[in-house]
């Protein structure tokens, strides 16, 4: 049993077996490099785990609040079904009974939500700049918030942030919108169930819940002044229309939609929730979202102990090529 053994090894070549030797020993010498260089590596470990320490403990807590929606069954355009009925006899007057018919009333409405002319609005109507650009800490006993100086004075209500250009003191719409869609507002919905979920994140949590009601407020109320402009248009149009015309067919036609732009106007006056219905609003959060101190301190500690490592290695090699 052992002599095929033998020659079978027998037929590796001698530098086969030299070069393993060497392997052996340089993972030998590397232990060995990293071990007299352990203090450097501990020294790194330690001053990379007390700075994410410290910058863990120095962030803000940041709070969550979201609402569950549910998209509205109330239709702010009712054409598209008119159209089906007597779309052939409407063309002939050259009317065009789809345009618009297919839009997507929830899909447009997150984009408007999302959009700038909105977010404008919203800042306006609210005052909300300064809660959003330079809040610095809340009080959870009294609730207030308090703002960093080197950017915002409360007292004065004066911005003080030092910019360059073309940026200024007091930061621009542009900016805010910027600040408040990457870093606040997000809005999810869900494949399966097609529920949306508004949400909003700020160093307040009473802060943050008000945003989100105003936010699902302030979206409903937009979506329906849309709708009854547009259908206040196609009345108006439909009776142009409806003067313009003579044939008996064709003024049924117009009396239809007349009356059916007329029940979507009353309803859309008379329904709050004209695009989403609020299945579970939004409440004042009790437990941070973020920061992940413990993570941060553990992703600092590994760091800083690969970083010791490494410095030890480069400086081992570096040196043994300078000798060589």
């Amino acid at each position: 049993m052992t002599q095929p053994i033998q020659q079978h090894a027998s037929t590796y070549p001698p530098a086969y077996f030299e070069s393993v030797a060497e392997d052996e020993i340089d993972l030998r010498e590397l232990f060995s490099v990293i071990w007299r260089g352990k203090w450097l590596i501990i020294a790194c470990t330690v001053v990379f785990a007390t700075a994410a320490v410290v910058f863990a403990i120095n962030q803000p807590n940041i709070y969550r609040a979201n609402a569950l929606l549910a998209a509205s069954n109330q239709e702010s355009n009712k054409l598209s079904g008119m159209a089906s009925q007597f779309g052939g006899l409407a063309s002939l007057a050259g009317i065009n009974l789809n345009a618009g018919g297919g839009t997507d009333q929830t899909t447009l409405a997150i984009e408007v939500l999302k959009s700038r002319q909105f977010f404008k609005e919203f800042l306006v109507k609210y005052q909300i700049k300064a809660d959003l650009m330079a809040a610095k800490e809340w009080n959870p006993v009294s609730g207030e918030l308090s703002y960093d100086p080197e950017v915002y004075d409360a007292q004065a209500n004066k911005w003080t942030r030092e910019v360059k250009a073309p940026k200024q003191a007091e930061p621009s719409m542009q900016e805010s919108h910027e600040v408040f869609s990457k870093e606040v507002l997000s809005v999810a919905t869900d494949k399966e169930t097609g529920l949306i979920t508004v949400a909003a994140e700020h160093i307040s949590p009473i802060v943050a819940q008000q945003w989100v009601n105003w936010l699902v407020k302030d979206i409903n109320q937009v979506m329906r002044e849309r709708s009854q402009q547009e259908t206040l248009a196609n009345i108006n149009y439909l009776k142009e229309q409806l003067e313009n015309t003579s044939v008996a067919q064709m003024q049924t036609v117009f009396y239809q939609l007349i009356e059916e732009q007329t029940k979507t106007l009353m309803l859309a006056e008379a329904n709050g929730d004209f695009v989403f219905k609020v299945v579970d609003p939004a409440v004042v959060a009790e437990q941070k979202v973020k920061p992940k101190r413990a993570l941060i301190c553990v992703l600092g500690t590994l760091l800083g102990g690969m970083l010791g490592v490494m410095v030890v290695l480069v400086r081992h090699f570096a040196k043994g090529s300078a000798d060589a």
